[in-house]
């Protein structure tokens, strides 16, 4: 019996021993399970070949840029608008492009950054790495093209007070940064640039006889830019007669528009080599001369006060009148049935003339009848001699 009780005993050891050693083989598969799946997120990831180490490195780095950009552009548009009201200069406007371009910059160099931590063929590197040298050079291209006519537009606008609308200039500066980037570019991609110079040389003789007309305008439009003699806004006359305003100098044409509103589109060239009347030169105010003839029986002085106070009155109340110009007038001639006189009237802006001499013939037409003063019709006195009667006599 007690034999027995110690054989089952034995036995409940042996298996209590054997399942201990299953459950430690079972703990120990899932712990190098553990570790492997440990050591491959922490570790190497592989996938057709590339590689790509520590996970956790490249996201922080691309958190971090991404988190100084965003820094960054609020930092900088907080100055801007600070020296923007200081200064009372649209920097905060001028200076948009630079800022939308900041997280283009942010997401290239976090590629760029990150690939260290990649482990791909060395060729697949360098391609990547030109691609991006080439993004960011075209990124900054556009963005200082944007800067540089922002700030043109700016300075032209201060200066001629009105908005402008100069695509010539837009043209040139964009020509001019591109062609640069594109010299810049040829050498990240590592290509003689040589070539390209006299194939571009050749081309450019072929082009500049061909387009001879279409050269001379764009120049001639760039003459006269540079001149400041004309530039959008100022009334102008040309010798045809026709009077307008310069609405648009591109690199072929001007642009004029009437006081009819209509437009007058003049090669470049052509409008070079005209006599042409600014009358925003070298001030945009003007003096405008009314011709006025009285009877030869008025008397000129009372003439002259009554049309003088007519003519101050009319520049002081009149919105395109100099409130502190003296007028005057000028006896000019004896006509052949008035005494003829200018009146002499001092207008903001050459377009606003026309109504300035309407309202003032107008109010001295009306101060004339109320003081009795005549302007006389258009008379002949005809003497018929009667050729008989001398005869006879």
């Amino acid at each position: 019996m007690i034999v027995r009780d110690h054989q089952k005993t034995l036995t409940q050891s042996v298996n209590t021993c054997l399942k201990f050693t299953s459950d430690l083989k079972e703990f120990s598969v899932n712990c190098k399970t553990s570790s492997l799946s440990l050591t491959e997120t922490s570790g190497q990831h592989k996938l057709k070949g590339v590689e790509i180490r520590g996970l956790w490195v490249p996201t922080l780095i691309i958190f971090v840029l991404f988190l100084g950009a965003f820094i960054i552009r609020l930092i900088f548009s907080k100055y801007l608008d600070r020296v923007t009201t200081r200064t009372k200069v649209p920097w905060d406007k001028l200076f948009q492009p630079l800022k939308n371009v900041i997280f283009i910059w942010a997401i290239l160099l976090s590629i760029y950054l990150l690939l260290p931590y990649i482990t791909i063929p060395i060729h697949i590197q360098h391609v990547i790495n030109k691609a991006l040298l080439i993004i960011f050079v075209l990124s900054l291209a556009w963005s200082s093209s944007s800067l540089f006519i922002k700030i043109i537009d700016y300075y032209l606008e201060k200066k001629t007070g009105l908005l402008t609308r100069i695509t010539l200039i837009e043209i040139f500066v964009k020509i001019v940064i591109y062609i640069l980037a594109f010299v810049i570019i040829l050498h990240i991609l590592d290509i003689n640039i040589t070539p390209f110079i006299t194939t571009f040389g050749i081309a450019g003789l072929a082009i500049g006889l061909a387009l001879k007309d279409t050269l001379e305008n764009f120049f001639s439009g760039i003459y006269i830019l540079m001149a400041r003699q004309i530039k959008p806004g100022d009334f102008i006359r040309l010798e045809s007669g026709e009077e307008g305003f310069v609405e648009n100098i591109n690199w072929r044409t001007t642009t004029i528009r009437t006081q009819q509103n209509n437009l007058i589109i003049i090669p470049n060239a052509k409008l070079a080599q005209s006599r042409i009347l600014n009358y925003h030169l070298p001030i945009e105010e003007l003096s405008v001369l009314v011709p006025v003839g009285v009877s030869y029986s008025s008397d000129l002085e009372r003439v002259e006060r009554i049309t003088l106070e007519v003519a101050k009155e009319i520049m002081k109340t009149h919105p395109a009148g100099v409130p502190d110009f003296e007028p005057a007038i000028r006896y000019n001639s004896f006509g052949d049935f008035s005494i003829n006189f200018n009146v002499i009237l001092r207008c903001k802006q050459a377009g606003d003339r026309f109504l300035l001499i309407h309202d003032f013939i107008k109010k001295l037409h009306k101060r004339y009848k109320e003081e009795g003063i005549e302007i006389p019709f258009p008379i002949r006195t005809v003497y018929l001699y009667n050729m008989d009667k001398d005869k006879k006599e």
